[in-house]
């Protein structure tokens, strides 16, 4: 059901006419008696115990009529109407939603009851057919009614008789025939070419049948295309020719699956003197012995050939040639199967392809001297690069979860200077990485150093990577440092601040811990609800760890 505040905000945004008559409201097919309640409450109503009021369609209509009036001669003039006024409180936001300038209004009433619209009377009336009854003097004295009528019988029959040009029932009949007069009478000039190009567009999709002679005599490789019809030509003045389906039309297969096999091969030749070879050796009419001997003399009367045919040139060096690398070519992959690559299987026996020729002892006289490689020639192995030492600095956090600094906020902590309980970070549903890498931006803003932070020492395997770290943050008992590198009998962790620099995290409200307050750690102070001022006291901790590391690690990244 249709909404009048709704139809009045379309039609304020449209900028469309409103019409008053008789006491409504006309919104184009629509219509509203003026005094009609909308959903949109009235300042000051419905609060304490008072029943809500709303605005009438008539006092929102002269409010956007009369917008630019100053509010109190707005006031003054809808007194004189008798139109009550819309509050000042509203007029903002009524104007503001009828404008289309927001989507919504709070002071809306989406439950209020709405008032049915009444349809818009007609105002221009048909007359009847059957007082129409003028007629041209050469109709015949066929007079309107009579006109009308027969349109309605004819205009099925044309309809019909297009369907059937379109389905192709006419297809016998050239498309350049004339049309009947009856479609000429129906359509306009306009229309009927554009069912003539539907009819060609129909045509040239179509299966048509082809026969060797269609393609007419083969020259150079390319068949001989038939020339344009006058039909094309038409199309083409009219503008309605489409060059692309028409190149699709003409093209033919060139390659079929029965004509790629007739390419001048000749099987008897290769495949079936292979497969006899086989066959004779398996039923044993020849010496494998001898098939080998004769193999290997095959082998090696190709390679000097190949060899003797390019000639070496004087420049180059004794035994040396670029024409005949593959003596310094390494065996060729054939993923683990016994494969000469540059062999033959002629007269060989099935059994003897599948074991490879590789696997049957060679005689020493037999070989090509062109397999035998000299001794200066075998290129010697590359020794291994060293690998590379990592410049990388490394922290170590503790492994509790009661400490405020865990794996789960550490990148948030020394990265993004913001803290996040351990807590909260479960609870947000964050993995516990074994291991992460914070990314420290320097002070210029353009370059970043990476730093390692780890919870567990097993991870450092070798004295290189103990080297490489330059901060630990304490929790407290002196049992986190247990299996620890530099420790004192004792189990004292005195000698490891003086070799790494030590941090320790705590609130500001909370006690200090005893051992820390002994050690050389330094403090950085954690307010727990004013996380502003994380950003101050996490960035001390960049600055004393810069200055250890310029002193004691300027080897590292820093």
């Amino acid at each position: 059901m249709a909404d009048a505040l709704s139809i009045l905000r379309e039609y304020t945004i449209g900028k469309k006419s409103i019409e008053e008559h008789d006491g409504h409201i006309i919104f184009g097919d629509f219509s509203w008696p003026k005094d009609v309640k909308t959903n949109y409450v009235v300042y000051g109503t419905g609060k304490d115990g008072n029943p809500k009021d709303y605005y009438t369609l008539e006092t929102l209509l002269f409010l956007i009529k009369n917008v630019k009036l100053s509010h109190p001669l707005y006031v003054r003039t809808t007194h004189a109407e008798n139109i009550a006024p819309v509050r000042r409180p509203d007029r903002k936001d009524v104007l503001a939603y009828l404008n289309g300038d927001i989507a919504t209004s709070n002071n809306i009433d989406k439950s209020a009851p709405l008032d049915i619209t009444l349809q818009r009377p007609s105002k221009v009336k048909r007359p009847a057919a059957a007082q129409i009854t003028s007629a041209a003097p050469d109709d015949g004295g066929i007079t309107e009614t009579k006109r009308s009528r027969l349109d309605e019988v004819q205009k099925p029959r044309n309809s019909q008789r297009l369907d059937q040009w379109l389905d192709g029932n006419h297809v016998e009949k050239p498309v350049s025939a004339v049309i009947p007069q009856s479609l000429e009478d129906a359509y306009t000039h306009d229309e009927l070419a554009s069912i003539k190009a539907k009819i060609l567009a129909r045509k040239r999709k179509a299966i048509q049948p082809t026969e060797p002679t269609d393609l007419g005599p083969l020259k150079n490789g390319a068949a001989k295309l038939p020339e344009i019809t006058s039909d094309i030509s038409m199309d083409i003045e009219s503008g309605t020719y489409d060059m692309t389906t028409e190149i699709l039309l003409r093209e033919r297969n060139w390659r079929t699956r029965s004509t790629i096999l007739q390419t001048g091969k000749s099987f008897s030749k290769n495949v079936f003197a292979l497969l006899s070879s086989i066959k004779a050796k398996e039923e044993g009419r020849n010496n494998p012995d001898k098939e080998l001997e004769k193999h290997v003399a095959n082998l090696a009367s190709a390679r000097s050939n190949t060899t003797s045919a390019i000639r070496k040139p004087a420049s180059q060096a004794p035994g040396y040639s670029r024409y005949d690398q593959e003596r310094f070519r390494g065996k060729e992959e054939t993923l683990g199967f016994r494969i000469d690559t540059m062999g033959s299987y002629h007269d060989m026996s099935l059994k003897s392809v599948m074991e490879g020729a590789a696997s049957k002892k060679i005689p020493a006289a037999l070989k090509p001297k062109s397999a035998i490689k000299p001794s200066r020639q075998v290129a010697e192995k590359p020794s291994k690069p060293a690998k590379r030492v990592s410049r990388t600095p490394i922290i170590i956090i503790p492994a509790a979860t009661t400490s405020l600094i865990t794996l789960y906020n550490a990148k948030d902590l020394l990265q993004d200077f913001k803290y996040f309980s351990t807590s909260q970070k479960k609870a947000a549903g964050v993995r516990r990485d074994n291991e992460v890498l914070i990314q420290r931006r320097k002070d210029n803003g353009a370059a970043t150093v990476p730093y390692r932070v780890i919870d567990n020492i097993s991870k450092l395997q070798t004295h290189e990577e103990w080297d490489r770290v330059v901060a630990v943050f304490v929790q407290g008992p002196a049992w986190q440092f247990k299996g620890w590198p530099w420790l004192l009998p004792d189990g004292s962790p005195v000698d490891i601040f003086a070799k790494i620099q030590a941090f320790h995290v705590k609130f500001v409200e909370q006690k200090l811990e005893s051992n820390v307050g002994k050690w050389n750690v330094h403090i950085l102070n954690v307010s727990e609800h004013k996380r502003h001022m994380d950003r101050a006291v996490l960035g001390k901790f960049w600055e004393v760890l810069d200055r250890y590391m310029l002193k004691n690690k300027p080897h590292l990244r820093h």
